[in-house]
C-alpha cells in the first residue's frame, strides 16, 4: 500500500464539506475502566491499564448532509513536530509497556522466539560477471549481511555489512533494502532505508574493495535499479519534499533519471516524466542485454498500467531525455502489464489484456522504423492465474497462482511445455532469478511449516540441486498443513490454510487460534514461514490464513468482487472464516484472536466493529483507520480504485460505512485489542492508529483492555531488525495468548 498527509485543523475538507470547530472540551473519562476487569472467559485477569487522558475537541463536519465529529484530528500532527502528540504517544507506550511486562509467559515466549530465528538463512543468489552475489544472516544478526562468491564453488566473503552501519551521524537506523549488481560484476548499487520509511538513499560499492563510493541519490522511492552498462544506472525519485514533511506530504512528479557513476546527483538526466500527470507512478527495467529501458507507469494500485520502451545505446543517457524518445506500448492505462525479460527487439510481458488470469505475450520491435511493433499471444490464459515470468538460459519459467500457493512451469521461448517444478508438500515455490544465456536459476521453497530452502535448478536437465537448506530446531513434520473451503455469507467457497500440531489435529481438539487476513490490492497471500507464527504453533496454537476476496488468489474477478462497493464481501468472509473454525471445533470457543496488516489491519478493525461478540482478542498492525482522509497523507491518492474517493459522495457513503474509526460501538463488549504502528510509518501513516486508539478508549467498550504500540525507528514493515521483530512477536502473542487462553508456560 501506500501513503498520506496530515492537515492542520484550518484547511477544508475535499469535496462538498465544510466543517466548525470548537474550544476543547474536557478529557475523555478513561480511567473509568480502569478498576472492573474482571476474570472473561474463564481466564484471570491481569491489574487494568489506566489509559493516559486524551483531549477531545468538538470538530464537527458536516458532508454530505451528515455531521460527522472529528475528535481527535489533533493526532495526526508529526510524532517528530508536535511535541503533544510525542507526549501522547509516550504516555501510551507506557501504559501499554506496563501491561504487556506482566503478562504471563511473555519473556519465555520472547526466548522461544528468538531461538526459532536462529537458523543460518541466504537470499536468493544474483549472478553478475561470474560472481554470486547474495545475503547470509548467521541466525540472530539484525540484518542480512550482502556476501559475494567468485564462481559457484568460491568461498563467500563479506561486501557490505549494514549492521556496522552508525547511527551516530545523526540519519536514523539505516538498513539495507534492495542490491543489484552491475552487469560485469564491478559495482553494486543498493538502498539505504531510514527509520523503516519508505524514502531510499541509493548508494554505491565497489566490489574488489568493498568500499563505499562518495555516490549519494537521496529522495529515491519504490525504485527499481536498471544498469546501463557498468558506467551508470537508471532509477526513480520524487523532488525533495517541503522541509518537515518528509513522512506526510503528498508525492507527485516522479521521474526516471540517469546517474552517471562518480557525478554528483545534481548532474543527473531526466529521462522520462509525465508533467500532465503528475500524480503517475514510474517504475523501471532494463533488458538482461542492455537494449532496453521499460517503464511501467501507474495512477493507482488498481492493476491497469501504461509501458514506454526506450532504445539504450550505452553510454549515451547522458546526452539528454530529448535525445531518447519513449515509445508507447500500451499508451492507455487500461490494463495490467509486468515486463518478464528483453532478448535483442522482442520483450515478453505477461498482462490481463483480454484475460483475466493473464497470459504471456511478445513485443516484437523494430528499430529500423521507430514506433513500429507487434504483439503476439505465446501462451493463452489459464483456469490458475499467471503471477510471474522469467527468462533463464533459454527457457521461460512461469509461475501461476492455484488456490492460493504457486507453483512454477518451464517451457521453451514459444511456450511449449517442457516440465513442471513441483514439490510434494503445500507451499510456495518462489525466485527463479536469471538471465538469457544461463545455465541455470536459483529458487527457494517455503510454507508456514518449512522456512525457506534454496535450490539450483539446471535449466538444460532439469535437475534441482540444494544451494542452502537451514537447520532447524524443530521438526516440519510434526505440523499439518491443511487447506479446507468453507461458505461465506453471500455462499462464496473461500479457501482457507488451517496449520497445527499433527498431535492436536489427530485427537480433534479445539485450540486457541490466530486467523490472519488482507483481502485487498490484488494480493495474494501465499504459505510463507515466519519464526514468530512458529512460536504460535509450537505453544499449541492454530494458525489459520483466509484468501478472502479482494485478493489476487483467482484473478481479476476475486480482486473486484472485494473493493470498492464490494468491500463487505471482504469482511464477510473473514467473519465466515472465523465462524467456521468455532463451528468445526478447531478453534476453541472464546479462543479466537485475529490479525492483519496494513489494509489487513482495517480488515481486523472493521470486522470488530461489526462482529465483536466473535472474537477474544485482536491484533490491527499498521492499519487504514480513518476511510475518510485517507487519502490527505503521503501516497493515499493511490489507494481511491480500491476503497473509492472519499470526495465523491456515493464513495463516501461506503466507506463511511465500514470506517473503523467512524463505527465503533459504544457500550458493545469488544474483545481485547492491542494496535500496533510505528513512528516513521509513512505508507499508512501513524495517524490512523492514534485516532483510532483514542476513540476505543474513550468509549464503553466492556473490560478488556484496548492498547497501543509504537515501535520507535521503524516503518510499515519492511527493514525492521530481527531485535525489533523478536520483542515486537513477544509482546503481540503473549497479549493474544492471554486472551484467548493459550498456556505460554
Amino acid at each position: 500500500m501506500a501513503r498520506e498527509e496530515a492537515e492542520a485543523l484550518t484547511v477544508p475538507v475535499r469535496g462538498p464539506t465544510s466543517y466548525t470547530t470548537a474550544e476543547n472540551v474536557q478529557p475523555s473519562a478513561t480511567e473509568r475502566k480502569a478498576d472492573r476487569l474482571p476474570s472473561v472467559f474463564g481466564i484471570t485477569a491481569l491489574s487494568a491499564p489506566r489509559y493516559p487522558p486524551t483531549r477531545r475537541d468538538s470538530l464537527i463536519e458536516h458532508q454530505f448532509g451528515e455531521d460527522l465529529a472529528d475528535p481527535y484530528r489533533w493526532l495526526e500532527a508529526d510524532v517528530r513536530s508536535s511535541p503533544e502528540v510525542a507526549t501522547w504517544v509516550q504516555q501510551q507506550n507506557a501504559a501499554s509497556s506496563a501491561y504487556l511486562a506482566e503478562l504471563p509467559g511473555r519473556n519465555a515466549l520472547r526466548e522461544k522466539i528468538r531461538s526459532l530465528f536462529a537458523y543460518e538463512r541466504f537470499s536468493l543468489p544474483r549472478k553478475a560477471g561470474g560472481r554470486y552475489f547474495y545475503t547470509r544472516n548467521s541466525g540472530l544478526q539484525n540484518q542480512a549481511v550482502l556476501q559475494v562468491r567468485e564462481g559457484l564453488g568460491g568461498t563467500g566473503r563479506v561486501l557490505v555489512d549494514p549492521n556496522n552501519w552508525s547511527t551516530e551521524t545523526g540519519e536514523g537506523l539505516r538498513t539495507l533494502d534492495a542490491w543489484v549488481p552491475s552487469p560485469a560484476g564491478r559495482l553494486v548499487a543498493l538502498t539505504q532505508q531510514r527509520d523503516g520509511s519508505d524514502w531510499r538513499t541509493i548508494r554505491l560499492v565497489d566490489v574488489n574493495t568493498g568500499a563505499m563510493l562518495a555516490d549519494r541519490l537521496e529522495w529515491a522511492n519504490d525504485t527499481a535499479i536498471g544498469w546501463v552498462g557498468d558506467g551508470g544506472f537508471l532509477y526513480a525519485r520524487y523532488p525533495a519534499p517541503p522541509e518537515g514533511e518528509a513522512y506526510r506530504a503528498p508525492v507527485y512528479d516522479k521521474a526516471i533519471w540517469y546517474h552517471r557513476v562518480g557525478t554528483p546527483q545534481s548532474a543527473d538526466v531526466k529521462v522520462f516524466a509525465t508533467p500532465d500527470h503528475r500524480d503517475w507512478n514510474h517504475r523501471l527495467a532494463v533488458s538482461s542485454d542492455g537494449r532496453w529501458a521499460v517503464i511501467i507507469s501507474s495512477a493507482s494500485t488498481l492493476p491497469r498500467r501504461t509501458v514506454h520502451v526506450i532504445p539504450l545505446v550505452r553510454g549515451r543517457l547522458a546526452a539528454g531525455a530529448q535525445d531518447w524518445p519513449a515509445l508507447p506500448i500500451a499508451a492507455e492505462m487500461t490494463d495490467d502489464w509486468k515486463f518478464i525479460e528483453g532478448i535483442g527487439d522482442q520483450l515478453w510481458f505477461i498482462t490481463n489484456a483480454g484475460a483475466p488470469h493473464y497470459r504471456l505475450v511478445r513485443v516484437n520491435l523494430d528499430r529500423q522504423q521507430p514506433g513500429q511493433f507487434s504483439i503476439n499471444t505465446v501462451i493463452d490464459e489459464r483456469l490458475d492465474t499467471l503471477d510471474a515470468g522469467r527468462i533463464v538460459g533459454r527457457r521461460l519459467i512461469l509461475s501461476y497462482l492455484q488456490q492460493g500457493a504457486s507453483y512454477a512451469v518451464v517451457t521453451d521461448l514459444n511456450g511449449h511445455p517442457q516440465r513442471a517444478i513441483t514439490v510434494d508438500a503445500i507451499g510456495s515455490a518462489s525466485g527463479f532469478g536469471g538471465r538469457p544465456g544461463d545455465p541455470e536459476t536459483f529458487y527457494q521453497f517455503s510454507s508456514f511449516n518449512q522456512p525457506p530452502s534454496i535450490f539450483r535448478l539446471d535449466t538444460r536437465t532439469g535437475k534441482a540441486t540444494p544451494f542452502a537448506v537451514p537447520r532447524l530446531s524443530f521438526n516440519p513434520d510434526d505440523y499439518v498443513v491443511e487447506q479446507r473451503t468453507f461458505p461465506s455469507k453471500d455462499g462464496t467457497k473461500v479457501p482457507m490454510y488451517v496449520v497445527r500440531k499433527r498431535s492436536l489435529a489427530s485427537s480433534g481438539a479445539a485450540a486457541p487460534t490466530l486467523l490472519y487476513g488482507y483481502g485487498g490490492f490484488d494480493v495474494a497471500l501465499t504459505p510463507g514461514y515466519s519464526p514468530v507464527r512458529m512460536a504460535w504453533l509450537e505453544a499449541g496454537g492454530v494458525f489459520a490464513l483466509a484468501n478472502i476476496r479482494g485478493g489476487g488468489e483467482f484473478g481479476r474477478a476475486w480482486y473486484d468482487a472485494g473493493r470498492l462497493a464490494n468491500k463487505q464481501n471482504s469482511f464477510d468472509d473473514f467473519i465466515a472464516a472465523g465462524e467456521y473454525l468455532i463451528k468445526e471445533g478447531i478453534a476453541a470457543k472464546g479462543g479466537l484472536a485475529i490479525q492483519g496488516g496494513s489494509n489487513g489491519g482495517m480488515l481486523v478493525a472493521a470486522v470488530i466493529n461489526q462482529r465483536p461478540d466473535l472474537f477474544a482478542a485482536a491484533n490491527p498492525d499498521v492499519g487504514v483507520m480513518d476511510m475518510l482522509r485517507f487519502d490527505r497523507f503521503t501516497s493515499g491518492r493511490f489507494w481511491v480504485d480500491d476503497y473509492g474517493s472519499p470526495a465523491r459522495e456515493a464513495d463516501w457513503r461506503v466507506l463511511r460505512a465500514y470506517s473503523p474509526y467512524h463505527n465503533i460501538r459504544p457500550r458493545a463488549e469488544y474483545p481485547a485489542i492491542l494496535v500496533t504502528t510505528a513512528d516513521t510509518d509513512d505508507r499508512v501513516v501513524p495517524a490512523h492508529s492514534f485516532k483510532y486508539v483514542a476513540a476505543l478508549q474513550a468509549a464503553d467498550l466492556g473490560a478488556r483492555p484496548h492498547l497501543l504500540r509504537v515501535e520507535a525507528q521503524a516503518g510499515h514493515g519492511p527493514g525492521k531488525p530481527v531485535d525489533k521483530v523478536i520483542a515486537s512477536g513477544a509482546d503481540v502473542l503473549a497479549f493474544l495468548a492471554k486472551w484467548t487462553g493459550l498456556p505460554l508456560e
